[in-house]
């Protein structure tokens, strides 16, 4: 008996395909289905993967597709996939906004030391053999809490997410950081992981119509950077920036532009944050790893956008 966290069959349809294949000569991958609900139902419920229940198939197993396929980039794969399909299909409102959040790490993601273990490349030989336990390469991370993103704060360690979500409160790309860093610092990374593939030929679509953001990326690096693009936004202004332009006089300049309307679409991202938050292994990283807590968070996206 299924659980009611698992992919419907019409999700299923539109995943399988995209899935990595066996090349069926070193052993074969355990069904995929049943692994992919297992991450799922474990995202969902924020269980330690020991706990999984038998129906998911051995946790190491279950464990072991996550985090390869958090490391190799392949859940990030698949969310740019199906993003692609909804592009295709005129599904995507290209009125973005940005934002972050705070997440708080459980203790248990603390103390992750040593550097990151290998994985094989998507595509290798390796990466199609689920007993291989060799790699060419090791994700980033390693050396203390700020090399897995967790950073101190009052209420103790913390990772911050920084995201786009377009006009449907969908989630178009995906920063993680330590907590104590500043949203601005990174809008220009949040803003150049937007890459949507084309069905057809042609290259990725990675500007938006336009960006909303609140006055946490007011500065003049942020807007400077959207008029290079000739991406038109809206941010409001912070009081001491106001303050400063005014008492400068002529020499301050004009004031940004600033479209109310647009302004109350802002709500898109802070409600596809609330949407990722429903996932408790998202609301609260359990993860020791930043690259797999990343893989977490972009799971969850990806059922999102199936499910919408």
């Amino acid at each position: 008996m299924g659980s009611r966290g698992d992919l419907t069959d019409a999700q299923w349809e539109r995943l399988e395909p995209l899935l990595p294949a066996s090349n069926g000569r070193c052993g074969r991958w355990r069904d995929h289905r049943q692994v992919v609900n297992g991450v799922l139902y474990r995202i969902r419920t924020g269980v330690q993967w020991r706990d999984l229940p038998d129906r998911y198939g051995p946790w190491k197993t279950v464990h072991e597709r996550h985090r390869r396929w958090s490391a190799d980039g392949t859940w990030e794969l698949l969310l740019q996939r199906v993003q692609a399909e909804a592009d295709a299909a005129g599904d995507i409102d290209w009125d973005i906004s940005v934002d972050s959040t705070s997440v708080r790490a459980h203790h248990h993601a603390a103390g992750a030391r040593q550097a990151p273990p290998p994985v094989p490349k998507r595509g290798s030989a390796a990466a199609q053999n689920r007993s291989d336990p060799g790699g060419t390469g090791r994700p980033a991370g390693g050396g203390g809490a700020g090399g897995e993103a967790l950073g101190r704060s009052r209420g103790g360690f913390t990772t911050k997410l920084h995201l786009s979500a377009d006009g449907h409160c969908r989630v178009l790309s995906l920063v993680i950081t330590p907590g104590q860093r500043a949203d601005c610092t990174q809008f220009e990374q949040v803003m150049n992981k937007i890459s949507v593939p084309r069905l057809t030929l042609g290259r990725p679509r990675t500007k938006p119509d336009s960006v909303s953001a609140d006055k946490g990326y007011s500065n003049r690096r942020t807007r400077r950077y959207l008029r290079r693009r000739g991406i038109r936004h809206v941010i409001p202004e912070k009081a001491d920036q106001a303050a400063n332009r005014v008492r400068r006089g002529k020499a301050g300049g004009r004031p940004p532009a600033f479209d109310k309307d647009r302004y109350k679409k802002r709500n898109t991202v802070e409600r596809a944050i609330n949407k990722l938050k429903t996932f408790r292994a998202v609301a609260t990283r359990f993860d020791k790893r930043g690259y797999v807590f990343l893989g977490t968070v972009t799971a969850a996206a990806l059922v999102i956008w199936l499910r919408s």
